[in-house]
């Protein structure tokens, strides 16, 4: 069975530790580049599909049929009622 030495477990540290740092400042540097590339894919396939919603909707508004009522919108609207209204009396 073998032991560890005391370079042995110093070297090991010393590795993490300039690992750790490398990847730090790798990430400090690429890091805001890769979220603006991903910004910019989302903000492109939104944009697709706002603008291939937006001509489905055209199509289809020009052959529906829209009919406005204005009986009804001349009479106000009633509220939800949720329950009943009880009015409590103190008892003394």
């Amino acid at each position: 069975m073998q032991t560890a030495s005391f370079n042995g477990i110093i070297k090991t540290i010393f590795y993490i530790m300039v690992f750790y740092y490398v990847i730090k400042f790798l990430a400090r540097l690429f890091l805001p580049i890769v979220v603006k590339k991903v910004v910019e894919k989302a903000g492109q396939n939104f944009q697709q599909h706002y603008q291939s919603g937006s001509s489905n909707h055209q199509n289809t508004s020009n052959t529906d049929e829209i009919i406005h009522d204005t009986s009804k919108s001349a009479k106000p609207r009633e509220t939800k009622k949720v329950g009943e209204y009880v009015d409590y009396e103190e008892i003394d």
